[in-house]
């Protein structure tokens, strides 16, 4: 069965944008600089070889939201992989490219699996890692944690119940400017 794995470079203090992202500033104001270790996407490195299994996954789910900010990625997030969106009211007007809008979260990742097979699935979005491990349909986190501080903007785990998770770390990484972490994440 195919793994669902949330791919997102976060800052110290876990932020994933900067403050007031938008359309015009999907990442916010400085949030763009949490993204200069993919500089070294190609390089033989930890980075790369992070970013060469990113672009393996087989199927991808993303929140409304980081799609809308993403400018759709015109229909195709990588290599014409299905892409599932998470979202609460479906658009009248057909998706682009190989874009698919799903309302429930578990049949998000149910299409999602049997569209990677054995393959995994990538996710990004907090709003769709935050549903996702709720649902217990989040099966690892590989988080690329940038050594910078925000100090306010979109944060990766704002809206979690009380309720505990447990993580166990299954490999570090370390890149220039990047702490590429990945966890599983324990059911009980």
């Amino acid at each position: 069965m195919a793994t669902i794995r949330l791919y997102m470079t976060m800052s110290l203090d876990g932020f994933v944008a900067g403050p007031e992202d938008s359309a015009d500033a999907p990442m916010g104001v400085g949030g763009f600089r949490l993204f200069n270790w993919l500089d070294q996407r190609f390089d033989p490195g930890p980075s790369g070889q992070v970013y060469s299994e990113a672009m393996a996954t087989r199927a991808f789910i993303s929140g409304r939201r980081t799609y809308e900010l993403a400018d759709h990625w015109q229909g195709d997030h990588h290599d014409g992989v299905p892409i599932f969106v998470l979202t609460h009211d479906v658009p009248a007007d057909p998706p682009p490219g190989s874009v698919r809008f799903v309302t429930e979260v578990r049949e998000a990742a149910a299409q999602a699996r049997e569209a990677a097979g054995d393959g995994e699935v990538m996710v990004h979005g907090a709003g769709a890692a935050q549903a996702l491990l709720v649902a217990g349909e989040l099966d690892e986190l590989e988080l690329h944690v940038v050594p910078v501080l925000l100090g306010q903007g979109r944060r990766l785990f704002d809206n979690l119940s009380t309720e505990h998770t447990e993580l166990e770390l299954v490999r570090a990484l370390d890149g220039p400017g990047v702490h590429h972490l990945r966890y599983r994440v324990l059911r009980p």
